[in-house]
């Protein structure tokens, strides 16, 4: 069970910590989340299905017969497409993505572990994410979960969110300062 400093709510939070608790029930945490990450994966990778998760004007029937055969295409557990289906057919598909989120707060919650999500303009290498989670870890104090995000908009550099702090020490933000600081100097 997640403990009490968890802070999700909503509709999304609601399917979160059924699907949480229905994984512990059944001593699956990991793979359950592992093929939540594989499914957010999929839908960042396809616009198709992004499409279909979003769009009202496709029909419950529709939508619930393509997550299922996607969902057991794709070889996810019985109870992340029993939570899909549900999720259909009750016409909640577009809240997914918040589900997913909402889901991995809990498990790094019960593991005692923090969140920080990391954005950088090129993907990190094995050795940069290993560096940036030891540097994190002493800097936090506790266990650190790190998620990443490719934003090549960023120019160079990287954007680190843990809780509600930010460190935002991409080239674009530098450029945007001396933007600023050059207007003022005019």
């Amino acid at each position: 069970m997640a403990s009490g400093q968890t802070k999700i709510s909503g509709l999304s939070g609601r399917y979160a910590t059924a699907l949480f608790e229905l994984a512990c029930d059944e001593n699956s945490i990991d793979s359950i989340a592992k093929d939540l990450l594989q499914l957010q994966k999929m839908i960042d990778e396809s616009e198709d299905l992004r499409r279909l998760i979003e769009s009202p004007l496709f029909s419950r029937d529709a939508q619930s017969r393509a997550m299922a055969a996607l969902t057991q295409k794709a070889g996810l557990s019985k109870l992340v497409c029993n939570t899909v289906g549900v999720m259909a057919s009750n016409r909640r598909l577009f809240v997914i993505e918040n589900v997913i989120r909402d889901f991995r707060t809990l498990v790094s919650d019960h593991r005692g572990e923090v969140e920080a999500e990391i954005t950088t303009a090129n993907e990190l290498s094995d050795a940069q994410r290993a560096a940036l989670e030891t540097a994190l870890r002493e800097a936090i104090g506790s266990s650190v979960a790190i998620t990443t995000e490719i934003d090549p908009n960023l120019l160079g550099g990287m954007v680190v969110r843990v809780g509600s702090r930010m460190i935002d020490s991409s080239l674009r933000s530098k450029l945007q300062r001396l933007q600023l600081a050059m207007k003022g100097a005019a």
